[in-house]
C-alpha cells in the first residue's frame, strides 16, 4: 500500500456572520466542519455533494488560498497550516488547482504563453528561450499545439482553456492537484476527452488528484475512493467500487439513486428526499440530515451527533446512526 501525502485531520471553515453599523459578528456559517481524510501517493479520492456542501471550500483551505478555522492539513508530513509566507510559496510547485471555470481563471490581457512563462519566471524553474521550449512541451502534452502560445484566452474554447488550466497547474511539476469540478461547465464529449487527459497525466507523471464534483458518474470514473460531503461534513467514505455497489449512508442511497444507467430497458427506483438543505449557519441538532432522512430514528438522530468510523473492521467509513460504530462514546440509541 501507497504511503499517505496528504493528512487532513478536523478540519473547520467558519465565515463569521457580521450586523449592524459596528458589523459585529453575530455568528458563522459553518463552511467546512470537523472534516479529516487522508489521500495516498498516485491515488483520486472523489469528493461529491450537493452545491453549497463545502466541497471547493475543503480544496481551496488545502491550499491556504482560504485560510483554516482550525485544524490541521499534513502534506508529506509537513503542517500545511503553520507555514510562513517563504514555505508556502515553496509548496506550491507541489500543490497545484484546476479551477471550475476556465475562462475566469486565466488573465484575459496576457497569452498563454505569458502567462506559463511568468510562472516559470517566478517558481525560478526556468527564464527566456527555456521557458519558451517548456511552454511548447507544456501545450503538446495537453492536447494543444505550439500555435496556441501566442494566442488569448478569449481565442480558444471551453475544452481548449481548460486545457490550458491544466497546462498551467503541471507547469511547476506538481505532486498534488485539486481538481475543483474541472469539467462541469464543458459539454459532455468534452467532459470524456477531459477526464481521459486528465488520467493519462496522473499515470505518465504519477499525479495524485483530489477531484471534487457533483456528477457521480464522472466520480466513479475517475476515483479511486470516494467521499461524500453533506452541510460541510463527510458523511461516508469508502472504495469507489464498494461505496458504488453498498451504499450505507440514506444521504449517499438518494444521491445515487438520481444517477440514470445507461440502457432504457432499467430504471433506477428514485429516492425523493423532502425538505430543503438546512443554512450552514443554523445546523440542526443531533445529526445534521435527519430532517430530510428517510430512515430517522426517532427520539435519537435528533439529539445524538454521529461520528465517522469504519463498519466491522473495514476501510468503508460512516456517520450514520443506523450503525453501531457511528455511536460517540458513552451513547446508545434510545428506547
Amino acid at each position: 500500500m501507497s504511503e499517505i501525502l496528504l493528512k487532513v485531520e478536523n478540519l473547520k471553515k467558519y465565515f463569521p456572520i457580521k450586523r449592524g453599523l459596528l458589523s459585529k459578528t453575530v455568528g458563522y456559517v459553518k463552511a467546512v466542519d470537523d472534516v479529516s481524510f487522508t489521500i495516498r501517493k498516485g491515488e483520486t479520492l472523489g469528493l461529491v455533494g450537493e452545491s453549497g456542501c463545502g466541497k471547493t471550500t475543503i480544496g481551496r483551505t488545502l491550499l491556504r488560498l482560504i485560510e483554516p478555522t482550525g485544524g490541521k492539513v499534513e502534506f508529506e508530513g509537513h503542517n500545511i497550516t503553520e507555514m510562513d509566507t517563504k514555505e508556502l510559496k515553496k509548496l506550491r510547485k507541489d500543490i497545484q488547482i484546476i479551477f471550475q471555470d476556465p475562462y475566469s481563471s486565466l488573465n484575459p490581457r496576457m497569452t498563454v504563453g505569458g502567462m506559463i512563462s511568468e510562472i516559470l519566471k517566478y517558481h525560478e524553474i526556468s527564464e527566456g528561450e527555456n521557458a519558451d521550449k517548456m511552454v511548447m512541451e507544456l501545450l503538446e502534452k495537453v492536447g494543444l499545439s505550439k500555435l496556441h502560445a501566442r494566442r488569448y484566452p478569449h481565442e480558444f474554447s471551453g475544452g481548449q482553456r481548460q486545457r490550458i488550466g491544466i497546462a498551467r497547474a503541471l507547469s511547476v511539476q506538481p505532486k498534488f492537484i485539486v481538481c475543483d469540478e474541472p469539467v462541469s461547465a464543458l459539454d459532455v464529449s468534452i467532459q470524456s476527452q477531459i477526464i481521459n487527459l486528465l488520467q493519462d497525466l496522473q499515470k505518465e507523471l504519477g499525479l495524485t488528484y483530489l477531484f471534487i464534483s457533483h456528477d457521480l458518474s464522472v466520480v466513479e470514473h475517475i476515483s479511486d475512493r470516494v467521499a461524500v460531503m453533506y452541510l460541510g461534513q463527510i458523511v461516508e467514505i469508502a472504495d469507489c467500487k464498494e461505496l458504488y455497489a453498498h451504499t450505507k449512508h440514506p444521504y449517499s442511497e438518494a444521491l445515487l439513486s438520481a444517477v440514470p444507467i445507461p440502457d432504457p430497458k432499467k430504471k433506477r427506483s428514485r429516492i425523493i428526499l423532502t425538505g430543503d438543505v438546512p443554512s450552514p449557519a443554523n445546523v440542526p441538532t443531533g445529526c445534521y440530515f435527519h430532517p430530510r432522512c428517510p430512515k430517522i430514528i426517532i427520539g435519537t438522530c435528533e439529539h445524538v451527533r454521529p461520528v465517522l468510523a469504519p463498519l466491522n473492521q473495514t476501510t468503508h467509513e460512516v456517520k450514520c446512526l443506523l450503525y453501531p460504530e457511528s455511536y460517540p462514546e458513552g451513547e446508545t440509541m434510545a428506547a
